[in-house]
């Protein structure tokens, strides 16, 4: 059942342009300064990329693959793509050749939208080795060269047909069901799978977002784009999201400007990760240590009554009424400026939040929505409600989403939003949806006012404090493969990177303790620093192999093997995670700097 007023998404951005023509849409800063692109021009380009799309061949349901960072011609490639019925197959900047190869070979994808030269020299070599893509359209063309049998590359303007007639009255044609992207996500044993996301679920998602956030008065809102779009959390609620409700979004010039980009372009709603906070935390109170005195005594006492009026509402008496109401002008007023001023809320989702971090920044004004979901439910499921917050929940479901809890307190999910499964993967379909239910692998309860608790995580694929997924099988038996490594676990679920508990070949670490002079036992070995900066030299060499998110930035020694006999195995010989963690977790806490 499709309860949205649009078939699908390219008509409804198609829709929303004629409605808002020649209002500013989207922003991106060019030579210092940030101009915008109207709804018109948009609609324009999309018009014009996709009847080039058509002349080169592109069919209603056939793939195109999308790398590129933020930029408005990433928006403009998606929807041209959608407006004839093809499918969008969204990859990651940080994809390594080999990762943009399983994505071709499986999505079968005939063509390709690059923006940098750079990605296209990652792209390019999987594009010939696979054969199957016939061209590549280069935002910033590569330079010229042999390409590949049978692969052209057109630069922007080429591909563009700006005599196009009719696409979009025929982009009003494709329903609800047709796929509208593929958006790979990792699975347990490593190989990503492709999750088909119809038109249907995302605007679900949109109609549910829009009634989640309905009482902050939704009017001529300002997105700040800055998560990967090719992460279906920022593709849904940063970019068709703004899109149903009219919006405007600026595409930030990437993290390191995010702090004078959200100065510059004044945002009223934000998609951010756990990861955004946990830094601006950081910074927040390295500055106000720095300061000291009373500016340091009176952001404390802000961010005390704050949390107070929050968690206990009518508990401040008389005198902290208004000492909070004076503190939220001086300490309040400036931590607000610090996010553009106009804020009305952080939506945050892709990762766990710490309610302590969701805490310290709602008690210093700022209004943090916590949300969940997954690639496989378009993504989100629940979300808190603004004036309803519970930091230590997801939120309640959205509109027209069921969530139960199965007899091993598995959420489960059902509604339009649901995925049509994976692409080329009956089997692990059949697995995820059953009785029309997405199994999520979360283990989780809802309160008595229907609030969504998360508790643990049934499968092992790590969750960055950023939102990334990072299946930790595959690090991990890339560790296992070197001299030096007999056995490794990979750590780092809501953290900012990926830290490792190695266990070492018994013969190697023979060898080095006897060259070294040292004690051979593994126990005593564990803790000696020369020992630990070996083992780091094999973590390197896989390392170069790895994208960024993958990489072991540090790493410990386990004082013995894992074994069937100490727990820390299976009889099977899998790794007991959780066990691993009751005997190493606080250790593995310890890698990372407080």
């Amino acid at each position: 059942m499709n309860d949205s007023k649009w078939p699908n998404l390219a008509a409804m951005f198609f829709e929303q342009a004629a409605r808002n023509g020649p209002k500013p849409f989207l922003w991106a800063k060019r030579d210092g300064q940030w101009r915008p692109l109207s709804w018109r021009e948009t609609a324009a380009e999309v018009s014009a990329l996709a009847g080039g799309l058509v002349k080169l061949g592109v069919a209603k349901g056939e793939r195109v693959i999308l790398v590129s960072e933020n930029r408005p011609e990433w928006l403009i490639a998606d929807l041209a793509i959608m407006a004839i019925g093809a499918v969008t197959v969204p990859a990651y900047t940080t994809n390594t050749t080999a990762d943009h190869l399983h994505i071709i070979n499986d999505s079968g994808a005939i063509g390709a939208i690059i923006s940098t030269a750079r990605l296209a020299a990652d792209f390019l070599p999987a594009a010939v080795e696979a054969g199957s893509v016939e061209f590549a359209v280069a935002m910033e063309k590569p330079e010229a060269g042999e390409y590949g049998e049978g692969l052209s590359v057109h630069g922007w303007d080429e591909a563009l047909d700006r005599s196009a007639a009719g696409i979009e009255q025929a982009a009003a044609a494709w329903g609800p069901d047709d796929v509208a992207c593929i958006i790979y996500t990792s699975g347990t044993g490593g190989a990503p799978k492709g999750v088909m996301l119809h038109h249907g679920a995302i605007l679900h998602n949109c109609e549910g977002a829009r009634d989640a956030l309905f009482e902050l008065g939704l009017g001529d809102e300002v997105f700040l784009s800055f998560l990967p779009l090719s992460h279906s959390y920022e593709h849904t609620a940063g970019q068709f999201f703004p899109i149903s409700i009219g919006a405007q979004i600026y595409y930030a010039e990437g993290i390191d400007s995010l702090g004078p980009n959200m100065v510059e372009t004044r945002p009223t709603i934000m998609t951010a990760v756990p990861r955004l906070y946990e830094m601006m935390h950081s910074r927040i109170m390295r500055g106000i240590e720095k300061q000291g005195g009373l500016k340091k005594a009176l952001f404390m006492k802000a961010l005390e009554l704050g949390r107070s009026r929050h968690q206990n509402p009518g508990s401040l008496n008389p005198l902290q009424r208004i000492a909070d109401a004076v503190l939220d002008k001086l300490v309040r007023d400036k931590v607000r400026a610090r996010f553009g001023g106009r804020l009305k809320a952080m939506v945050s989702g892709g990762a766990p939040l710490n309610p302590d971090i969701g805490m310290f920044f709602t008690g210093l004004g700022l209004t943090i929505l916590q949300g969940y979901g997954q690639t496989e439910s378009a993504p989100v499921i629940s979300v808190n409600r603004p004036g309803r917050v519970r930091m230590d929940t997801v939120g309640p479901p959205m509109k027209e989403v069921e969530v139960r809890i199965a007899g091993d307190g598995e959420i489960l999910v059902r509604g339009q939003l649901v995925m049509k499964g994976y692409w080329k993967n009956g089997e692990a379909t059949n697995q995820a949806i059953r009785d029309g239910w997405l199994h999520t692998g979360d283990i989780g309860e809802l309160d008595e006012d229907g609030y969504l608790k998360i508790t643990d995580r049934k499968k092992d694929i790590i969750v960055n404090s950023g939102g990334d997924n990072i299946s930790p099988q595959r690090i991990e038996g890339l560790l296992t493969m070197q001299p030096e490594i007999a056995q490794a676990m990979v750590y780092g679920d809501r953290h900012p990177y990926l830290v490792a508990l190695l266990v070492a070949d018994a013969e190697w670490a023979k060898a080095w303790a006897s060259e070294n002079s040292k004690p051979g036992e593994l126990k005593t070995l564990a803790g000696d620093r020369d020992f630990l900066k070996a083992l780091g030299g094999a973590v390197e060499r896989v390392n170069k192999g790895l994208s960024n998110i993958e990489r072991v930035r540090r790493q410990m020694a386990a004082d013995e093997p894992f074994s069937v006999e100490n727990g820390q195995m299976t009889p099977t010989m899998k790794v007991r995670r959780h066990k691993l963690k009751e005997a190493y977790g606080e250790a593995l806490e310890g890698l990372y700097p407080k």
